[in-house]
């Protein structure tokens, strides 16, 4: 007899934002180093955590993986593909968890860690209660508790949101289409280490103010992980400094004056040559004595070094800017001829070129995952060829940051966007990075706005952004913030801390750490810093093009609409969609004219040739018109009717549109007695005559001749 396999589960539950938030261990994936079952309402995540006990050669950063798997059953769905219904490439909605629970986990580490630490988030059960990547970061931090990486943890996140003046936690799908404030952040017991935020124009002291909320909301998922730890009696791996911390003092020694001189060329290319030609001193001066890799990481941290020294200790920036001080702009508009719209944002080094297009209602994106199906009308996609940086790298599929940024721009610019009913168009902007010397995000912000301006898109404010940047000393006592954040900055500073609005608040946010998270102080001066300079590129942006233009590009289609009665679709579409297809087809095709109809009997008719575009206007009128009684209608004899059994000639047809016609009876032809009726009409005649009856249940139209008055028939 087969025994039965008792599991040793522990729970854990505790309040989390007023729902009961339950982690769970000892049962799922027991061969992970680390697996806990996250369950809060209906919605469950689990979450594992492997590690490799060696670490890897060859590597100069740590190899991190974190992975969010979304699987279509959690939802109880298949896929609506109609070829492929196992899950595949990642949606971006799935990648865009996958980095918010990266980014807070990452920086937790020892920068000199080199083993291959892999963490798996899956969705098992969901029921749209709390944001997955918010699940999702609890869990991998209570899974990585478990374990004996040396991970500096636990950290927790949260949602929050502003709802009719009032702050929610976790919020729902409905409650997030409610929601002035959508602020997703997570944070150790005392700081803050990612931030990822949508609003609608919410200010500053708000967002701050939010996040201190969330901040105490989240402290009983961050203590509850200590008693995991325990519970699993954790230890952390004593970790060996590479052997990169004992050339320090020899590279230091041979270069750092070289460092700093090169840190105050002003040009990029030639400070990153001098770097190169020191950099490859150093490798020819210790050769042998280390390997390579070790040689250039040790190289690194002493330009990080002598950076950090530079800014902190004398308030001395790479390029000698003061600390708000925002790079030389450079804007056009208008750049390029047959798209819709178009815009050139270059910031310092940093270039963006964006272009708007506009397209029918029916251009919209389709979008399936197991969060359900939608549509997407307003798309803001991203590219940052190797160019753009001076490199030669093979061009591979879009990736996780080309991913982010571009929703980063496009949730910075749609509250601004307008609704359909004012503007029906599906917009696309791509922004094209032809260069990139730090917050290419942020050029490519700016630049969206321009080029929607530029399109003629009436949107309700303009939108710029600003990356901010930090270098802080061990114990955040001294810092500085630097505004509009260069590459140099970036590499050798704390944070990337993103903010985009208008003129009036705040619409996005991003924030990433490389340390053990930001102080309430650094948010909030970072923050006013920010404001400050958003509202300087604002004014330069306006300068450039003070409003939306007028009118719409001429290579735009020009969309219009007009109400048909809803029992009329099913004729106006036809069977397997043969009326609409032949309306397009002889209004110029696809590529001229598209044609959209709405539930409710709108019908919008797209076309980039206004001629065609009238004629699919007109016929779809016709086709679709209601008939009343006592309207004078023109139209040609189509037909002679004739009684099926006698043959005798009982009436004429006549066509009233494309496909509806009309009948005229003998007798009501003439005042005067008519023998035959085609004594008096013809095949291809022209007459006007009046409808006399509407039998709405047959389909019938009944026409008079003899019913027109005299002024009528002039």
């Amino acid at each position: 007899m087969i025994k039965k396999l008792e599991f040793k589960t522990r729970n854990y539950e505790i309040d989390f934002g007023g729902k009961k938030l339950t982690l769970e261990t000892g049962k799922l994936a027991g061969q992970a180093n680390g697996s806990i079952t996250a369950r809060y309402e209906d919605t469950i995540v689990l979450a594992t955590v492997c590690l490799n006990p060696e670490p890897k050669e060859g590597m100069d950063y740590f190899p991190l993986m974190v992975e969010f798997e979304e699987r279509f059953y959690a939802a109880g769905k298949i896929s609506g593909s109609r070829f492929i219904k196992r899950e595949g490439r990642p949606s971006d909605r799935a990648v865009l968890a996958g980095r918010k629970i990266d980014r807070p986990i990452r920086p937790l580490f020892p920068k000199s860690y080199r083993n291959d630490v892999q963490v798996m988030v899956t969705a098992l059960s969901y029921d749209g209660s709390i944001d997955l990547a918010t699940l999702g970061t609890v869990a991998a931090s209570a899974a990585l508790m478990q374990t004996n990486a040396p991970f500096k943890g636990p950290i927790a996140a949260i949602n929050v949101g502003l709802i009719d003046g009032q702050f929610v936690l976790n919020m729902t799908e409905d409650e997030i289409e409610k929601s002035a404030l959508n602020l997703s952040f997570a944070a150790n017991a005392e700081r803050i280490m990612m931030i990822e935020t949508e609003a609608n124009e919410v200010s500053e002291e708000k967002v701050f103010e939010a996040m201190e909320f969330g901040h105490k909301a989240m402290q009983a998922a961050i203590e509850i992980q200590h008693t995991i730890a325990a519970d699993h009696q954790r230890e952390v791996a004593a970790t060996e400094e590479q052997k990169i911390v004992g050339i320090h003092a020899e590279v230091s020694n041979l270069v750092a004056d070289k460092i700093k001189d090169a840190l105050a060329e002003m040009d990029e290319a030639a400070r990153k040559l001098k770097l190169k030609t020191y950099e490859e001193e150093v490798l020819a001066s210790l050769e042998g004595n280390y390997k390579q890799i070790d040689i250039q990481s040790a190289f690194a941290k002493v330009v990080e070094k002598e950076i950090r020294s530079l800014i902190l200790d004398k308030g001395i920036r790479p390029d000698n800017r003061a600390m708000e001080e925002i790079r030389p702009i450079n804007i056009e508009v208008g750049v390029l001829p047959r798209p819709h719209g178009s815009a050139l944002f270059t910031r310092g080094e940093t270039q963006a070129l964006t272009i708007a297009t506009l397209a029918s209602p029916g251009m919209e994106q389709f979008i399936d995952t197991m969060e359900g199906e939608s549509t997407k009308r307003f798309m803001h996609h991203y590219n940052f060829p190797p160019y753009s940086t001076g490199e030669v790298k093979p061009i591979r599929s879009v990736g996780r940051r080309e991913i982010g940024h571009g929703y980063l721009a496009e949730k910075a610019l749609k509250p601004m966007i307008p609704d359909s009913e004012t503007f029906p168009y599906t917009i696309r902007l791509v922004s094209e990075i032809l260069s990139s010397n730090g917050s290419s995000s942020m050029a490519a912000t700016c630049g969206s706005t321009l080029a929607l301006m530029d399109a003629g898109i009436p949107i309700k404010k303009p939108v710029a952004g600003i990356a901010m940047g930090l270098v802080t000393n061990d114990d955040a006592s001294e810092y500085r913030v630097l505004s509009d954040l260069q590459g140099l900055e970036d590499f050798a500073g704390d944070m990337d801390f993103k903010v985009t609005g208008t003129a009036d608040g705040v619409t996005a946010i991003q924030m990433d750490t490389k340390i053990t998270g930001l102080t309430y102080d650094i948010v909030r001066d970072t923050l006013a810093q920010a404001k400050k300079g958003r509202l300087e590129i604002l004014s330069v942006m306006l300068e450039a093009i003070p409003a939306p233009r007028a009118e719409i590009s001429k290579y735009a289609p020009k969309i219009e609409s007009i109400k048909i009665n809803p029992d009329k679709i099913g004729e106006l579409i036809g069977p397997g969609g043969k009326n609409i297809k032949k309306i397009v087809e002889d209004c110029g095709g696809k590529e001229i004219t598209s044609i959209d109809i709405e539930d409710d009997g709108t019908v919008m008719i797209s076309s980039i040739d206004p001629e065609m575009g009238a004629k699919a206007i007109e016929t779809v009128k016709l086709m679709t018109r209601e008939i009343k009684v006592g309207e004078v209608l023109t139209g040609e004899i189509i037909e002679i009717k004739k009684d099926r059994m006698t043959g005798k000639e009982i009436g004429a047809i006549m066509a009233i549109s494309p496909k509806l016609d009309g009948m005229i009876h003998i007798s009501q032809i003439s005042n005067e007695r008519v023998e035959k009726v085609s004594d008096k009409l013809k095949v291809g005649q022209t007459v006007t005559a009046k409808v006399v009856e509407v039998d709405p249940m047959k389909g019938r139209i009944s026409l008079s001749i003899k019913a027109m008055s005299q002024n009528e028939h002039a």
